[in-house]
Order: structure tokens, then C-alpha cells, then sequence
């Protein structure tokens, strides 16, 4: 949590005005471009979408920040106390977990009630028959369908992709920083989950459109449209199905330095394919001050052998008539 928001909730529960903190300008690089440079922290208890017994509240108020923000603290200090206890698979064990969880403990600055922004409902648009269908597919893991080899294992299950490394990034669990690193003609996006990687250049060529050369997280090109990076992304790779997303998805994420400690991350994501309409996203990033650091997901190698282990453990049991 960060002191100065910290500070200015507890003010909040305590009937005081926050007081007005100034802010540091937004600085430039040497050649005179807005500097994105530095890791950014993307953790928010703010939702993707908003809760349907929201309705049409866009907004929190302060005192509603402020008790979802010490639910939150709650939550964590709850795990902590639990008593330790076994669990079946997919459960919690409480505090162990817990301690590799970094879901974040507050709401965005804005106190929006949701990421997305447009549609003005806050919640994603409806999704198209082949949209569902794609979605459902890449919804297959472990849990569900014992897997008969190490191909049946997802992506996920062997630790080659994480659920928020994007693009677009999307905050969710724990590794949610983001580093950045620019020159004059390109950008470079490091994310800590699964240490992914996107060189984006900014340098006026023309994106690769031909499909023999799709990628895993697309292929980007950036230019400046005032003091806003934006950036285009399309020619995704056949298998990545993002949230269903087909081959078709065009992504556009804007970059805004809006002060020293805050990034403004907004992207909007539109594929007829997959959802009537197009839908944006707001994320404000805080700038961290402590490094990246490594990615290691428990040695998904390692774990694969358990997990193909108990799938031959559990098909013996149900032959033998066990549970």
C-alpha cells in the first residue's frame, strides 16, 4: 500500500478532508520526448467491470473507497489468522497463499467503479456466438479434464504465459509491475509476470501485416499524438485466444505521463469477431521504486510431472472403483 494514499483514506474514515498534494511535473527525456521509463505498479482492487448491483453508479464515494479499501487490508490480515488446514484441490490454505498474493489493497485514484470506461455500463460488451466459443475453449485446464500428456497441459498450467501480462494488461493476482525502457525510435515493455517481453517501434514504419509472421502478443508500432504514446496492435497469433479474442483483434493502448509518480494506461480493444462493439479500459499505473523481480511460477517443469503423476493416480482409482 502506498503511504500517501494510505494516508489520505485514513483521513477520509476520520471525517477530515484529504489535504491537496502537489504534484511533481511530468518529466522529459533528453531528446525532449514525455519519459515513460521506470516500473510501474498496475495492482488496483478496482474491477475490470462493474458489479451489475452497481447499476449506473460510475463513481465511489470517498467513504466507499474507504471501507472497500480497509475490506481489503481485512481480508489479508484474516488469511494471516486463519488456522493452517488441509484442502482439496482449488482451495485455500490460508495464509501460505496468501503470501504470494499481491492483489493490491486499494481503488484507482479516480474511484471509478470499474477499468472499463466504455462502455458507459462499465462492463464488456456482449460477446458474439464465436467469441463464446473460442473463450470457452481456452477455458480447458487441469481441473476438468485430466490431461493425457504434457501437450494437453495448458499454456498457464506450464508456466510459458500469464493471466496478466497482456497486451492488453489487464491488473489480477500477484507480478503486477510493468517496466518500461524507451529511445528515440523504439519502446520496450518488460512485464513481471512471466518476464514477457514487446519491443515496440516508434520510428514511422509500417506495421507487419502478413500472417505467416503473426505473434504471440501481436505486432505493435507506436507513434505521438502530442504528449500520448499510442501504440497499435494486430496480427495476433492463432492460439493465444485473449478472453476469446480472434486472429482479427486491433488493440490500441495510449501512454500518458501524467506526473512524476503516475502513468495513464488506457486501451481500447476491438474485434467484430468476438464482441458487438468495441470496449476501453483506464488504468492508472503508480511508479515503483523497487526492481523487477524474477519470475520463477513454482518450476512449471517440474510440476508437470506431478500433475500428468495424479491424473494416472486418479485414473487408476476411478478403475479400481475408488473416489
Amino acid at each position: 500500500m502506498r503511504v500517501g494514499r494510505s494516508i489520505a483514506a485514513a483521513l477520509v474514515v476520520a471525517g477530515l478532508a484529504a489535504p491537496a498534494l502537489a504534484q511533481e511535473e511530468a518529466p522529459r527525456t533528453g531528446w525532449g520526448a514525455p519519459d515513460l521509463q521506470g516500473v510501474w505498479d498496475f495492482r488496483t482492487i478496482t474491477p475490470l467491470q462493474r458489479p451489475e448491483d452497481l447499476g449506473d453508479k460510475a463513481f465511489l464515494t470517498p467513504e466507499e473507497a474507504a471501507e472497500r479499501e480497509q475490506a481489503a487490508v481485512q481480508r489479508d490480515i484474516d488469511a494471516w489468522n486463519a488456522d493452517a488446514r488441509r484442502t482439496e484441490a482449488g482451495g485455500n490454505v490460508g495464509g501460505y497463499n496468501n503470501f504470494w498474493m499481491d492483489r493490491g489493497t486499494n481503488v484507482i485514484p479516480t474511484r471509478r467503479t470499474s477499468l472499463i470506461i466504455d462502455p458507459p455500463n462499465g462492463r464488456m460488451p456482449a460477446s458474439t456466438d464465436e467469441g463464446r466459443a473460442r473463450a470457452a475453449a481456452g477455458r480447458g485446464s487441469f481441473s476438468d479434464t485430466p490431461p493425457a500428456s504434457y501437450t494437453d497441459l495448458s499454456n498457464a498450467d506450464r508456466c510459458l504465459t500469464g493471466f496478466n501480462a497482456g497486451p492488453p494488461i489487464t491488473p489480477g493476482g500477484y507480478n503486477q509491475n510493468v517496466q518500461i525502457f524507451q529511445t528515440p525510435d523504439h519502446l520496450v515493455m518488460m512485464t513481471e509476470m512471466v518476464h514477457t517481453v514487446r519491443s515496440i517501434p516508434i520510428d514511422g514504419r509500417d506495421a507487419i501485416t502478413d500472417e505467416r509472421l503473426a505473434q504471440w502478443s501481436g505486432n505493435s508500432v507506436g507513434r505521438w499524438e502530442g504528449d500520448t504514446l499510442v501504440v497499435e496492435t494486430t496480427n495476433f497469433d492463432t492460439d493465444r485466444n485473449w478472453r476469446g479474442s480472434s486472429t482479427t483483434m486491433r488493440l490500441v493502448e495510449r501512454f500518458t505521463r501524467v506526473d512524476a509518480n503516475t502513468l495513464e494506461y488506457e486501451y481500447t480493444v476491438d474485434d467484430p469477431n468476438t464482441w458487438t462493439e468495441p470496449w476501453t479500459v483506464n488504468l492508472p499505473m503508480q511508479r515503483n521504486d523497487l526492481p523487477m523481480f524474477e519470475y520463477a511460477c513454482h518450476e512449471g517443469n517440474y510440476s508437470m510431472d506431478a500433475m500428468l503423476g495424479g491424473a494416472r493416480a486418479d485414473e487408476r482409482a476411478a478403475a479400481e472403483g475408488g473416489q
